[in-house]
């Protein structure tokens, strides 16, 4: 069986702009060669939960419609619809083939699923703009130095340029992070500027960026 149509598979994505848990399983199919048609719903819009509810029963993005010969199937939560993604196109190896490796792969990336509130909390994703916080950027320094240690970690072991060598779920799971730190000009390590570049020059990111610069709606999450 080939890999699944345009036409049978649609990602529901909030805003490109600020939308990182839609940004993750969008590279991973691209990475996997899947093609997919986009629903992008602005976030924080007064339509934005209920456009959301009729895509996904959680009424959150992002959430995969699969439409098969035996019925739908909606896949929602970043690293679900990854997964998904890697069992449609097992040759794509979004996960490392070897064992440990591909354990060490799913410990990091449950790591950046469950963890790094800090970083959540106070270096939000926005494409759109570069802010100068330092107070904002130090509230969030043990989580900056935990991913960049982690990324360091990753690179050592495997060689890079990716976490893995090749790109997995796990440098789709850490690529919004990426752009945050960029936004907020964190400092970072030689080896965490040459990761960051790495992701930067995925077609499929480049792509993403193109897209969220030409969004209309513009949010101010910067409440404090």
């Amino acid at each position: 069986m080939g890999h699944p149509t345009s036409a049978d598979l649609t990602l529901i994505l909030g805003s490109k702009t600020y939308s990182s848990w839609s940004l993750r399983p969008y590279l991973a199919l691209r990475h996997a060669g899947l093609a997919f048609e986009e629903v992008v719903i602005p976030l924080r819009q007064p339509d934005s939960k209920a456009r959301m509810l009729a895509h996904n029963p959680a009424g959150k993005v992002p959430a995969l419609i699969h439409r098969t010969a035996d019925g739908p199937v909606t896949v929602w939560d970043s690293l679900a619809i990854c997964e998904y993604a890697a069992e449609l196109a097992p040759s794509a190896n979004l996960w490392p083939e070897d064992r440990a490796a591909r354990a060490h792969a799913r410990s990091v990336s449950a790591e950046m699923h469950a963890g790094f509130m800090d970083l959540r909390r106070n270096l939000f994703m926005d494409l759109a703009r570069t802010i100068d916080r330092p107070e904002r950027v130090a509230k969030a320094a043990g989580d900056i130095a935990r991913v960049q240690a982690l990324w360091a970690d990753c690179l050592d072991r495997y060689g890079g340029p990716f976490l893995f060598g090749a790109f997995t779920i796990a440098d789709a799971m850490y690529a919004p992070v990426v752009t945050r730190f960029q936004t907020w000009r964190v400092p970072l390590t030689e080896r965490s500027q040459a990761y960051a570049a790495a992701i930067e020059e995925l077609p499929a990111m480049k792509d993403w960026r193109a897209a969220a610069a030409a969004e209309t709606v513009v949010l101010d999450m910067l409440l404090d």
